[in-house]
Parts: structure tokens; C-alpha cells; sequence
């Protein structure tokens, strides 16, 4: 048994969930689950960010204060990701008291590096808005190629400016011009680290291709120094004298979370931090794309600089970006589908197998409510719930519900056998949806098996080879609901216990003479007309 850390990214609580933020975060409870059913010890965790200019500024706009927006964002989350089914083993918020003690103890041990200084720069500050900014809320031209640009990083071009370099640059909220006034905080001298970050990269060519590429972009370029501490008032108080009046930089203590998360983790187990954090265990990281640098770069420099030999990550899990019916998802203009909203009208299951086997893995993938209805009533419902309800209610009307006498075939054995294993390394590798689809290929076969075999003839001709084929059918479904657990928890859950089997990753049997209980149909059919409804509503949204 193995530890496994699973660090799944912290959305800002200053807004609603929405498909997006999903999209990139399923794997890491496909990754869990999985984890969990091979028998190793999983530490699942992650939380919402609280601090930061983000959450600060929603406040103003709302008058109301920071800690009320992200306390009510971070209900908000705990609840869709526990309807969706993730299964965090905890998901905290960075304004929770163990991860700000955690903070403030390895941020005491960093400033003793000789990688951390002081030094005196300009800060962008807003007088309309009467805060300092971070460089994400920063607009300008970009300095190297001229697009518009925020001041943390230039689409266009990928350059990461200096905010004070930024050509016109104006602050993202109130759209006026900035200024900068010079004040002094702490650096990390990330370029220093530079030899230390490309060993890093080159010695993991199993991250996503999208993280190395960026990760190798970034160090080609030239890494910059970046500022462990910001004048803010909302934030992390700086243990250090002499900083009463600044906070820690949210960038330098949000992504500490995995840390903090997982010793909370730990505690609870009453299991020892240190080995979770040893060179003994595997760490995964699934984000979105625009969160690579921070888990390739910043993470990594700040578990050097605190010079205590933390576990760097062995697995970056990098999603591409997801659009809406062809267009950018945009929350500022409510172009978007908030998660909430998607839970309270389609099945968790439904939801997560369309953004598992259609998301943005490894390119770019689109969300259109066409290719989601029809997901789900050819796919979804159409092969596996309807091999499922064919097989079943079969042997509830002929055998009295009664699994009948049969043998498996050499072929389907070798097949599951082979699925246990190949599904399994492909999760572990972060392939999601070659593994889903490779056992929906499996579904196929089942269904074109059911239909060869053809019991509804048998049971007037042979019933014993009826029975043969609906025995096999059951030991399809019991392995089916296994394999699929990771990616379907809720329908996989419902087939363990009508079939009375285990969920452990290892081939399962239903013996002959098991008493099915009362089934149910396992999925929905959605009407198309759903197709045209959601899609006019977005249409509306794209006028206004």
C-alpha cells in the first residue's frame, strides 16, 4: 500500500462554480476512487481560495466584507462538489485557522533562505478603487508583442511582463489608470532556481505534454523573481516584524494548500505528515491550463526555498480549455453554465461521464447541449443503462430474478482481465478518456453479445443456454459497475448493491442462485427539446 496525494486546484470564492472549473477537476476524484479501490492510503484534498484582490473587490462591489463573500463562496463549492461526488478526503478554505498556521510556520522557515530578500519595487495601485492590485487585474498592452494583455501573463504571446512595464495599463475593475508607489517586501529569487526547475521538468516527461511545454517556455524565456508579500489588508498576516501592515501574497500561500489540507488529512488518520510528504509517495496535481505555472513553478520554488526536502510532483494532470456552443465561457458577462444550476436538472452520473469522455484532456474540447443530450441517450443510456435494463429485468421476468446456472466464456474473462489492467494503468497515466472509452467499447461488445446470443429465442428453445447468456450478462454488469466506479460513483454504487459485490479493482462474480432485489432504470432519457430551451437561453445572453 502506497500514499497517494491527489491535489485537485482551489477555484477563487469570489464566484460561482461553473463547467469550466469542472471539466478540469473531475480526474482528480477519477484518480481517488481508483486509488482507493487498489487499496492504497489517498489523500484527496484541496478547498477555496479566499484571499486575494479577486474576493476583495467582489466584496466592495457587494458591500459587504471579504470573509462574508468567501465564506458563503466556499459553502457554495462544498456543496456542488459533494453532489457532483467528489470524494475529498478534505476540502478546506485558505481562510481556515490550520492552513494560515501552517502558512505562517513554513513562511517563517522560508525567509530564511538564500533563495528569499528584501527589496523596494513599485506596486500597482488603484486610487478609484483605493487598493493595491494584483498583476492579474492589471490590463495593458504587452510590452513584447503589443496585444492587450493582464499584467500575470500575456495570451497572445505567453510573455510574463513586469505589471510596471505594461504599455497604458489601467486597473481590470473600474477600467482607470494606474499608478505605482514604490514599497519594500520579500522576494523569492525564483531565477536562481532555475537548474533545479529544469531537472525538475526533464526528469518528468509523464506530466501532461501542455505542463512541459509551458513549464520549458517559461525557463526558456528567463524566470523572474516574484514577491512573497503584498500591501493588502485581506490575507495572511506576514510573521515577520516589521510587516504589520502587509499580508502574504496569495499566489505564495494558496497553492501551500496541499500541504495544509493534507496534514489536517493526516491528523485526522492519526497518520505521520512526513511520510505523505516523503520520497516514497506519489503526488498528482489536476488544474486547468492556466494554473500549469503555478504547480510547475511556484510550488516547486517555494518547496526548495523552504529547504525542508518536501515531495515535489510526480504527476501533473493539465486540462486544455473548455468553450460553451462554440463561444468563451466569460462569468463577467454570466456566459457560462453554473454547476449548481447543471445539478438541479440532469443526473450527477450523466454530468460527469460527458465532461470525462468529451472534455478538454488533451486539447481543447467544446460544451453544446446538443453533443450532451446526445451523449447521454446514445451513450450513457442507450448502450450501458440499456445493456444493464435488458439483461436484468430479463432475468426479474423469466427466472423469477433468479441469476441462473452459466459459465463465463474463455474470450469475456480474458477481455475483463484485460480491461482491469489496461483501464487501471491508463487512469494512473491520466489517459481518462481512453480508459472510459475503452470500457465503453466493452459495453459495446456486451450489447452486440446479448443480441447474438439472442435469449429471447433460447428461453423457448434452450433454456439452459438462456440461462448461460443472462449468468454472463450478470458477471459483465458486476465487473462493468466496478471498472466504471472511479469515473460513475452513484450508478456504480446503486449496481454493487443490488449485485451484493465488492467495489475493490479486482474481478467480481455474482454466483448462481442470487436473489436480484427490485430494480430500477439507472439513467433518464432527456428530451431533445432540452436541446433548443438551454441553447436559446444562451443565445439571450450572447445579445444582452
Amino acid at each position: 500500500m502506497k500514499k497517494v496525494l491527489i491535489g485537485g486546484a482551489w477555484p477563487y470564492a469570489n464566484g460561482s462554480l461553473h463547467i469550466g472549473h469542472i471539466a478540469g477537476l473531475l480526474p482528480g476524484d477519477v484518480l481517488a476512487r481508483y486509488h482507493r479501490a487498489i487499496g492504497d492510503d489517498v489523500y484527496f484534498v484541496s478547498g477555496s481560495d479566499c484571499y486575494g484582490t479577486p474576493v476583495a473587490i467582489r466584496a466592495k462591489q457587494e458591500n459587504r466584507t471579504p470573509r462574508e463573500i468567501s465564506d458563503f463562496y466556499h459553502e457554495e463549492f462544498a456543496e456542488c462538489f459533494e453532489r457532483l461526488g467528489f470524494s475529498y478526503d478534505v476540502y478546506s478554505k485558505t481562510s481556515a485557522k490550520e492552513h494560515k498556521e501552517f502558512v505562517r510556520g513554513f513562511h517563517r522557515k522560508l525567509y530564511e533562505s538564500k533563495h528569499v530578500y528584501e527589496k523596494e519595487a513599485p506596486q500597482a495601485y488603484c486610487e478609484s478603487c483605493n487598493t493595491f492590485l494584483a498583476d492579474r487585474f492589471i490590463l495593458g498592452k504587452c510590452p513584447k508583442c503589443g496585444e492587450n494583455t493582464r499584467g500575470d501573463q500575456c495570451d497572445a504571446c505567453g510573455n510574463v511582463p513586469e505589471p510596471e512595464n505594461l504599455l497604458d495599463p489601467i486597473c481590470a475593475v473600474c477600467r482607470k489608470r494606474i499608478h505605482f508607489k514604490n514599497s519594500k517586501h520579500f522576494y523569492i529569487a525564483i531565477s536562481e532556481l532555475t537548474e533545479e526547475l529544469q531537472e525538475l521538468v526533464d526528469t518528468h516527461p509523464e506530466w501532461r505534454k501542455n505542463a512541459v511545454s509551458f513549464t520549458n517556455r517559461y525557463i526558456e524565456e528567463g524566470l523572474r523573481d516574484r514577491a512573497l508579500t503584498r500591501d493588502l489588508e485581506w490575507g495572511i498576516e506576514v510573521p515577520k516584524e516589521g510587516y504589520e501592515n502587509k499580508t502574504i501574497y496569495i499566489w505564495a500561500e494558496n497553492v501551500l494548500g496541499y500541504l495544509s489540507a493534507s496534514k489536517v488529512a493526516a491528523d485526522e488518520r492519526r497518520t505521520d505528515f512526513t511520510e505523505l510528504w516523503g520520497k516514497d509517495a506519489t503526488h498528482y496535481y489536476v488544474h486547468g491550463k492556466d494554473n500549469i505555472p503555478f504547480h510547475t513553478i511556484i510550488l516547486p520554488a517555494l518547496l526548495f526555498g523552504n529547504g525542508e526536502e518536501w515531495h515535489l510532483p510526480d504527476r501533473i494532470i493539465s486540462s486544455e480549455y473548455l468553450t460553451l456552443e462554440g463561444r468563451k465561457i466569460s462569468t463577467s458577462h454570466n456566459y457560462a453554465i453554473w454547476i449548481k444550476d447543471l445539478l438541479d436538472k440532469y443526473e450527477t452520473d450523466s454530468i460527469r461521464y460527458f465532461f470525462l469522455a468529451n472534455g478538454p484532456e488533451k486539447k481543447d474540447a467544446d460544451f453544446s447541449w446538443r453533443e450532451y443530450v446526445n451523449s447521454h441517450n446514445g451513450e450513457l443510456l442507450g448502450a450501458y443503462g440499456n445493456f444493464i435494463n435488458r439483461s436484468l429485468t430479463f432475468i426479474a421476468k423469466y427466472f423469477d430474478g433468479i441469476v441462473p446456472e452459466g459459465v463465463l466464456s474463455p474470450e469475456i474473462e480474458g477481455r475483463l482481465d484485460a480491461l482491469y489492467t489496461s483501464v487501471g494503468t491508463r487512469i494512473e497515466g491520466g489517459a481518462f478518456k481512453d480508459a472510459i472509452d475503452e470500457i465503453f467499447e466493452f459495453v459495446r461488445f456486451s450489447n452486440k453479445f446479448f443480441d447474438t446470443e439472442q435469449p429471447w429465442t433460447t428461453r423457448t428453445t434452450d433454456i439452459a443456454a438462456c440461462g448461460n447468456t443472462l449468468y454472463q450478462c450478470v458477471q459483465i454488469i458486476a465487473n462493468l459497475a466496478v471498472l466504471l466506479a472511479p469515473f460513475l460513483p452513484f450508478s456504480s454504487e446503486k449496481l454493487c448493491g443490488w449485485l451484493g459485490i465488492s467495489s475493490k479493482w479486482e474481478k467480481q462474480s455474482v454466483v448462481a442462485g442470487y436473489e436480484l432485489p427490485e430494480v430500477e432504470i439507472l439513467f433518464k432519457r432527456i428530451d431533445k427539446k432540452v436541446i433548443e430551451e438551454e441553447t436559446e437561453k444562451l443565445e439571450q445572453i450572447g445579445i444582452q
